[in-house]
């Protein structure tokens, strides 16, 4: 049975990385999202795309100026559930940190054969899975470097990454079409 690791005693994967963290994110929502104070912020109109750096955006910032990549491929139904168009609503401060997100219909990622479960990999040598409840809250994640692991999720990284699209023109098509 693999061990369950409190996510905040694994985030040091976030600055410790040397080349990509890459993430695939399934989720139709999230907990973190629905509870912190930007939901309310987006659900009554306003503009959620852009905030002050924090913590994240800065590291970001920083890993990518050092020639570090942050991937993530985001897989959304068709239409996007009120958590995918939050992230959607979010991604523009993100990607201006250096973050390249992109987007994959959930169908494709089911031809694709993709897993329905959220992961990072780090330098395609670390895999960080998450495992959440039934309410889409992180109840910690599993944490391998198990070679037949690694090579499952950069097969997935591979496959999501070729087919995904860029989060702004992602964005556009989904507002042109609503």
């Amino acid at each position: 049975m693999p061990f369950l690791t409190p996510f905040k005693e694994a985030a040091h994967l976030f600055e410790g990385f040397e080349h990509t963290a890459w993430r695939l994110e399934t989720r139709r929502g999230y907990a973190s999202d629905r509870n912190g104070p930007n939901w309310s912020r987006w659900r009554s109109g306003e503009d959620v795309s852009q905030d002050p750096p924090d913590a994240w955006r800065q590291n970001v910032a920083a890993k990518t100026a050092a020639g570090a990549r942050f991937e993530r491929v985001r897989l959304v139904d068709d239409p996007p559930t009120p958590g995918q168009q939050f992230l959607l609503a979010r991604a523009p401060r993100n990607v201006a940190a250096g973050e390249d997100i992109r987007n994959l219909y959930r169908t494709d990622a089911a031809r694709l054969g993709l897993p329905n479960y959220d992961f990072w990999l780090f330098d395609s040598r670390t895999v960080m899975r998450f495992v959440f409840d039934d309410d889409d809250t992180t109840l910690g994640v599993i944490l391998t470097d198990d070679p037949v692991d690694v090579v499952a999720a950069c097969r997935v990284r591979d496959a999501a990454w070729h087919y995904a699209i860029r989060t702004a023109d992602f964005a556009r098509a989904v507002r042109s079409s609503g």
